[in-house]
């Protein structure tokens, strides 16, 4: 039971009446509800196809269209699941084109999913405006979770993960790249990147000019598929097992800054420039976030400070947080 491509003009595909809501699981055929009229966020496997989610194959039986990347890549999910929902090319070379036809088709009552070539789409993937566009339209959006390679890598790099950053793609040009680095250097969070197999070397290279070659990294690869690995240790020791370029997709996970020591007398000050222009609490995030010190601790140290020169010359020592 292979899927269908729908028309470039026509999404309406088999009737609702008539098109075969099934889907199977090796060699059990299940049918499925028709799906609820909205667009269905469905997160699809990112290499081994067994990942996907019993809710979701039942989203993809059950809707009416589904909108993908790369009708080739999908096809190969859809076949293996006995899936026959109508697809359609969704990307963004094409987005300006089928979008408004994909928002028509919710107009007109049907339920709409939209599928990445892997993972959960709008994470580094094309779809942001149309879900933008269907909210705005009074369309109701629904989320599948599933498979998320930022997520595979995270919980398998063994580093801190109660506050992450996902920064997507760092940019190609090593002035740019550099740059951004830069942006992100001081962040006390655990930051996530995807990159691609022959620009590793090079980004490893320049985190390892912004964050020294001490700072711990884990370069996760092949995720979820027969050659997994997950390459842990500081930048320079990783960075020296990739002199030549890796096959297959990348996900790079970056320990969170170190907090800096910085001396009392330093903080104080710190805190009294920025009290000039800033209340108490702007204060101490801005000196929170340069030096990496206790925000909160920060703040009783800024209040007292701001007490204490209550009636003198210290710019908005008047004003109130």
């Amino acid at each position: 039971m292979a899927s269908k491509s729908a028309d470039a003009h026509d999404l309406s595909g088999p009737k609702a009446e008539t098109r075969d809501r099934r889907f199977a699981i090796g060699v059990t055929s299940f049918n499925a509800p028709a799906a609820e009229p909205a667009l269905h966020i469905v997160s699809t496997p990112i290499g081994n196809l067994g990942d996907i989610t019993v809710r979701a194959l039942e989203t993809l039986a059950g809707c009416d269209l589904v909108a993908c990347e790369d009708t080739r890549v999908t096809r190969v999910l859809m076949e293996r699941y006995g899936l026959s929902t109508p697809l359609i090319a969704y990307h963004e070379h094409n987005a300006t084109k089928t979008g408004p036809k994909l928002l028509a088709a919710l107009d007109e009552g049907k339920a709409v999913a939209i599928v990445s070539d892997a993972g959960t789409p709008l994470i580094s993937d094309p779809g942001y405006r149309l879900v933008g566009a269907a909210v705005e339209a009074g369309h109701k959006v629904i989320p599948t979770p599933g498979a998320s390679a930022m997520l595979a890598a995270l919980v398998g790099a063994g580093l801190p993960s109660d506050t992450i950053l996902f920064a997507g793609f760092l940019p190609p040009k090593k002035s740019a790249r550099l740059a951004r680095l830069e942006e992100l250097k001081g962040v006390s969070a655990t930051t996530v990147f995807y990159e691609s197999p022959r620009r590793l070397s090079a980004t490893l290279a320049d985190m390892i000019e912004a964050h020294g070659p001490d700072h711990r990294v884990c370069v996760a690869r092949e995720l979820t598929k027969r050659f997994e690995t997950f390459e842990r240790g500081t930048l320079g020791e990783v960075a020296g097992r990739f002199a030549e370029t890796p096959k297959g997709e990348i996900v790079i996970v970056l320990a969170p800054a170190q907090a800096r020591e910085v001396d009392a007398a330093d903080v104080e000050e710190m805190l009294r420039e920025a009290l000039f222009d800033m209340p108490v609490s702007a204060a101490a995030a801005h000196v929170a976030k340069r030096t990496g010190g206790d925000r909160k601790a920060l703040y009783k140290q800024a209040l007292a400070i701001r007490k204490a020169s209550e009636g003198g010359e210290t710019g908005n020592a008047g004003e109130e947080d």
